[in-house]
């Protein structure tokens, strides 16, 4: 490993055989988390590229649990929703609401998330407090699927290998510093979706996570970081200020600029949009998919569901998206998905 070091302080990046021999090395239970946070230090001042990156999660993904399942066999396109978090909003869990609008709309939703560590409640904390099972192992997993058309992949239950990293990572967060673990969650699905929608916190890291989502195969997907109307930055394609999109295509990357006055939605504010802790944020999510909460909070839901239903080819356009997103909603077919979810076993 000193000499894979050595090489990453003279700014040379990893090969595929270099990148599987540090997977390897950081996954040993058996080294010591001082050892490791060398190597992670290393590799983040060099800077990891794109191509290192899918590498690393090509080959943590050999370590994941499989959940076994076939998109062949599903009634629809296979799509994730998920953000890196790290934006410090504070928002609700806007994707995890977006799931139930977009499996109304015939999408198959496999979600891959946690509980919340930037933020207040992740998606895992926001189902758990509806009552929804998030601990599936693959067999129901797939039964899940098949019944609802939604699968929630519970990150730690897929990838027990990294309690060998977890240790590291309290060193690096207590000095301040980022790693490549900071990067990897939502690029981590062992379901290996065909479509996916992922916001960033950072604008920077548009145009690499569509690269890296590239590498990994995706068919389509969308990268999307929005700003509110002061200026910060968001995880979420934003209903309050411009959004930035990198589109993955046919092999094919574009970036584009995307302003939602255009699709007629009203200008918020922040505070419109803040969530809670998880018991909050849950009661927001079953408001806005039983209709009782309208304005900002549905606004930014159906935004993100309409990108959901371009990606995966149900609606032409963003416009077309949000049309049919609001009219599951208006006629309850996205409540139904979560009643169906919370009934499931």
């Amino acid at each position: 490993m000193q000499e894979l070091e050595q090489q990453l302080r003279a700014g040379k990046d990893l090969t595929r055989d270099q990148v599987r021999v540090a997977t390897e090395f950081l996954l040993d239970p058996e080294i010591t988390a001082e050892r490791k946070v060398v190597f992670l230090r290393a590799l983040s001042d060099k800077g990891e590229k794109p191509g290192e990156i899918a590498l690393f999660v090509e080959e943590f993904l050999r370590h994941a649990v499989d959940p076994g399942i076939d998109p062949v066999t599903l009634p629809g396109p296979v799509l994730d929703v998920v953000g890196t978090g790290g934006d410090k909003l504070n928002l609700f869990n806007v994707s995890t609401t977006s799931i139930f609008i977009l499996a109304a709309g015939g999408v198959v939703i496999i979600k891959h998330g946690n509980r919340g560590i930037t933020g207040k409640s992740g998606g895992a904390d926001v189902l758990e407090a509806l009552g929804v099972k998030i601990n599936l192992l693959p067999a129901d997993l797939g039964r899940c699927l098949h019944d609802t058309g939604i699968g929630f992949i519970f990150a730690p239950l897929y990838h027990p290998a990294f309690k060998a990293v977890v240790e590291a990572r309290k060193i690096l967060a207590a000095e301040g510093r980022r790693s490549i673990f900071n990067l990897l969650g939502p690029l981590m699905n062992p379901a290996r979706p065909a479509h996916q929608l992922v916001g960033v916190f950072d604008e920077k890291l548009v145009p690499v996570f569509a690269e890296i989502l590239r590498e990994l195969g995706r068919k389509t997907a969308w990268v999307v970081h929005g700003l509110t109307n002061d200026g910060r930055g968001m995880d979420e394609l934003s209903t309050i200020g411009q959004s930035r999109i990198a589109k993955l295509e046919a092999g094919k990357i574009t970036m584009e600029e995307l302003d939602p006055v255009t699709l007629g939605f009203v200008p918020a504010e922040v505070a419109d949009l803040v969530g809670g802790d998880a018991q909050e944020n849950a009661e927001t999510l079953e408001g806005i998919l039983a209709c009782r909460i309208k304005g900002p909070r549905r606004d930014l839901a159906v935004l993100n569901a309409a990108a959901g239903f371009v990606i995966t080819g149900k609606s032409i356009d963003l416009a077309a998206g949000k049309k049919l997103a609001e009219d599951l909603l208006d006629r309850g077919a996205a409540h139904a998905k979560l009643r169906a979810l919370q009934d499931w076993c």
